[in-house]
């Protein structure tokens, strides 16, 4: 069985557009590893076999064992460039380096869970998810392959904050720690704690209120214009 988690490729000699084009011709494409104080490497990827590891979600936020003719190196995927037209085409990888004893910075999807229970979407309101994914730091031995957002308590019109998740030991929200040296008055939220979930009235009912409302208005208006005439 094919480990999802270890990506074989081959050292690259030929740069270039016109070598990268011919790479992609024959069913491959171009990469660099980076990082841990050794030089670039440019390499090259099998393009299907690549897809397949895309599949399996934790493969962007997982310590990946990269063989390059031979040689490994343990690294995470940090940037990938797909085709405009067509996600399923790749056009370049960038994978980092890791040192198991300096902190990393990776972004992380966010799982949501306790929808169904939630106070606000048994009212009848919508869940409005504004983040899908949070830039963590750590280091490699702790880096979680999500985080979780439990939204079981969310009332109608309440949200739920990076402040509100819970991380993993060892792990911090790179976002908040941009707000440590401000001077925020008590109970004010800092601006870099930005919601990652909310719950609100759908605003398709909203509008259909509001029609109704008015409906009703303008029916009003008219019978009571229609007594005004035949009491004239």
């Amino acid at each position: 069985m094919e480990n999802l988690f270890e990506v074989h490729a081959e050292a690259r000699t030929d740069e270039g557009k016109g070598a990268s084009r011919r790479l992609r011709h024959a069913g491959k494409f171009p990469a660099v590893v980076y990082g841990a104080d050794k030089d670039p490497v440019s390499i090259t990827l099998d393009h299907n076999q690549f897809l397949r590891h895309l599949d399996e979600e934790a493969f962007y936020a997982h310590i990946l064992t990269l063989t390059v003719d031979g040689k490994k190196d343990q690294v995470v995927l940090k940037d990938l460039q797909r085709h405009p037209a067509n996600d399923n085409k790749i056009l370049h990888a960038d994978f980092l380096r890791v040192d198991a004893k300096h902190e990393m910075t990776m972004t992380v999807p966010i799982h949501f869970i306790g929808e169904d229970v939630a106070p606000g979407v048994k009212e009848g309101g919508q869940v409005s998810h504004m983040m899908t994914e949070v830039d963590v730091a750590c280091l490699p031995q702790d880096l979680p392959e999500y985080i979780e957002a439990d939204i079981s308590k969310l009332g109608m019109d309440e949200s739920l904050h990076l402040s509100e998740l819970t991380v993993p030991k060892g792990v911090s929200l790179t976002a908040l720690t941009h707000h440590q040296e401000e001077e925020l008055e008590e109970g004010e939220r800092s601006a870099y704690d930005q919601a990652v979930a909310s719950i609100h009235m759908p605003r398709v009912q909203e509008v259909e209120e509001d029609e109704e409302a008015t409906e009703a208005s303008v029916d009003e208006e008219g019978n009571g214009s229609d007594e005004e005439a035949t009491e004239e």
